[in-house]
């Protein structure tokens, strides 16, 4: 039977027919797949994206593509086992797959958590309050985030051809803009498993996601300053392709994340008897074994005090000894194969180069034992260790990255030499610093942190919960300056507004509130016989006002507050320091404030308000003392419908009401958001 071809998912179409390019499993050497000979009209493929895609998403908002996410996420979740049957194929162990599948289904449902908290309804998000532009108030400016009118195209590498989509995909789809995928090819069988998956659920909505197997043709020439690129692989590669004279002319946008020679510090206070030591050696071990040390936050460069150097060595060498390397369908197996043989030839070649400034500690063995059928034939590696014990000179492990399980020991003389060495990565993804001592994390990590994206800190407290050195989260920036390619991705809702357009309003504050949907002060205001608390969700408009009645506030006030707060503070109390104070006299809690002006705004009866459940943006301006009266403005500032319900099933939207306290003068006293949650009708 002859292996299947893949096919590209381009304009609402599967193509491919004609088989091209024999893809191999990483296990046993036999060709599994082929790649399809038909070429690709990417004119169509952008047309479709730009038409299609961009329509079908800006019908949705945020909320309705965050629910989006989620039950893709669910629906991945749910078919996973015939992912994890073909991961296998790539030499991937169900530990690694797991990181791929489910993580990348995970980074789904992180990104919908993200969006259905912190993005608006519509698609448009207001950024920060506007600020007053003239003396009257009535030119303010403001800034905006839109989506862009083009295309996402992702170029992504070999190594997680699941993962490596999604986290991409999610930020890009929450943010309204389609995209084109374009997994390496090594792996692209499990890329199109993944996408033939979404597509089957019914929930991609049209035109959001295609997929290029293959090559990209003249993708890259077709693409306009709307667009935006990305790519993961090699520095050599980024560099390519951020000089495409079609991408310089346009200012298309580019992002890259490339070689990264990362490394992992053991810092002078830890000692073999520590615990620490032995999580140091099981996260460097872990770092070269975990998909056969295929990923580009792996360890390369493990450095280590001069008089640790031959206990850690022995300790690594000791634990790889007790790695089974094999097929990793097989119980027991626990490091498989690289993801082809290109990659295994590449990888000894990159070792080759290294071995001319190292010596070899353990591996490197070109007949070491696997486990299972036909695996003499697949594309495995033995674990190897290096030692450069002149890490100051012409050391390759500076500059060559094996893309496998080899990592190279260097010893340093004190923490400034350990710096030095680090930074000679010339920028990587990530570093690891192991200490029991928090004054030499306070020292080291700031510098780390300017040639590194991440910093993993890890002592025994944390490694109860650690995700490890090589762990991207979605909440967390992914990326790296220099050499790792300068970008910067995932992040949390910041990965979603890099593919947003930023752009600044001026106007008065009616016309921003009308642009921005959410009520800028200064701006006409709705007031009615109705109180805005006795509207269902539905009915109640932006820019809906109550001016309250008035209050003077006494000195019984601040009595009875301070008594039952339990706040004494000398400045509500004490009538000569308080004389002495830059406020010149005794002055009402601003807590105090904030409660009394609850009281004249709040409707008391039972009705379309279920509950209040936080401020925002709370600020004491102007101090209230004995005898002012104070008055409140509550204004509909925004509404956000995230289509949940009650624990009672009623179904409810958020709303968010500025609110104004001012004393006799008209001078500003207190101001904040509150949120509510408000029922629908019924």
């Amino acid at each position: 039977m002859s292996a299947p071809t893949l096919q590209s998912f381009i304009a609402g179409q599967w193509l491919g027919q004609e088989a091209a390019q024999s893809l191999t499993s990483a296990v046993n050497g036999e060709v599994i797949y082929h790649t399809h000979a038909e070429q690709i009209d990417f004119a169509e493929s952008l047309d479709y994206a730009r038409t299609t895609g961009q329509k079908s998403l800006l019908e949705m908002d945020f909320q309705t593509r965050a629910s989006c996410l989620r039950a893709l996420g669910k629906y991945l979740m749910d078919h996973k086992e015939s992912l994890y049957e073909i991961s296998a194929l790539s030499g991937a162990t169900r530990i690694d797959s797991w990181v791929d599948i489910e993580g990348g289904a995970g980074t789904l449902f992180a990104y919908a958590s993200l969006g259905r908290r912190e993005l608006p309804s519509g698609n448009l998000i207001h950024e920060g309050d506007a600020m007053p532009l003239g003396r009257e108030g009535q030119f303010c400016g403001s800034h905006i985030l839109v989506p862009r009118r083009g295309v996402a195209v992702h170029i992504n590498a070999f190594n997680f051809p699941v993962w490596g989509m999604l986290e991409k995909f999610a930020p890009n789809f929450l943010a309204g803009m389609p995209c084109i995928v374009k997994p390496a090819s090594a792996t692209s069988y499990l890329t199109e498993a993944a996408v033939r998956l979404m597509h089957q659920s019914g929930l991609l909505p049209q035109g959001s996601l295609q997929l290029v197997i293959g090559r990209t043709g003249d993708l890259l020439d077709r693409v306009d300053g709307q667009d935006m690129v990305t790519f993961t692989g090699s520095a050599s590669t980024a560099a390519m392709l951020r000089t495409n004279e079609n991408l310089i002319k346009n200012s298309v946008p580019f992002n890259a994340e490339a070689d990264s020679l990362n490394c992992a510090i053991l810092a002078p206070d830890v000692t073999p008897d520590d615990v620490e030591f032995d999580l140091f050696v099981k996260e460097v071990v872990s770092e070269m074994t975990v998909k056969a040390g295929q990923k580009c936050t792996a360890i390369r460069r493990v450095l280590v005090p001069e008089n640790r150097i031959d206990a850690v060595a022995e300790r690594i060498a000791a634990r790889l000894a007790k790695v089974t390397v094999g097929d990793p369908r097989l119980e027991g197996v626990r490091m498989g194969a690289l993801a082809s043989h290109d990659q295994q030839k590449d990888v000894r070649h990159q070792l080759e180069a290294l071995m001319a400034t190292s010596e070899v500690v353990c591996g490197n063995s070109r007949d070491f034992a696997t486990q299972g059928e036909g695996t003499e034939n697949g594309a495995f590696f033995e674990p190897t260790l290096l030692l450069n014990n002149t890490p100051d000179g012409d050391c390759g492990a500076h500059d060559i990255e094996a893309f496998g399980p080899v990592s190279t020991l260097m010893p340093y003389r004190d923490t400034d030499h350990a710096l030095a060495l680090a930074a000679r990565g010339k920028g990587s993804l990530v570093s690891s610093l192991v200490t029991r001592d928090p004054a030499i994390a306070a020292d080291m990590v700031p510098v780390m942190a300017s040639y590194h994206g991440r910093v993993h800190i890890l002592d025994e407290k944390s490694s109860k919960e650690s995700t490890g050195h090589g762990s991207p989260l979605p909440m967390l920036k992914h990326g790296g300056p220099g050499r790792a390619g300068g970008g910067e991705e995932l992040g949390g809702i910041r990965a979603v507004k890099h593919y947003l357009q930023r752009a600044a309003i001026q106007g008065s504050p009616t016309m921003l509130t009308a642009v921005s949907r959410e009520y800028v002060r200064g701006a006409d205001t709705i007031e009615t016989d109705v109180h805005p608390f006795r509207r269902h969700f539905e009915e109640v408009q932006i820019g809906e006002s109550l001016l309250t009645h008035r209050r003077t506030v006494t000195e019984a006030d601040i009595v009875n507050f301070g008594c039952l707060s339990g706040d004494h503070f000398y400045m509500h109390f004490d009538e000569l320091a308080a004389r002495d104070s830059q406020f010149e006299k005794r002055i009402a809690h601003g807590y105090f404030v904030l409660s009394a002006a609850a009281g004249l705004f709040v409707s008391p009866g039972v009705g379309p308000v279920l509950a209040n459940y936080g401020l925002d943006n709370l600020r004491f301006i102007t101090p209230v003392g004995i005898g002012d009266t104070i008055q409140a403005r509550l204004t509909c500032k925004r509404k956000i419908d995230q289509g949940k319900e009650s624990p009672k099933g009623e179904p409810q939207g958020v709303v968010a009401w500025d609110v104004q306290v001012t004393n006799q003068e008209g001078e500003l006293v207190a101001s904040y958001d509150i949120l509510t949650l408000v029922k629908k009708k019924d």
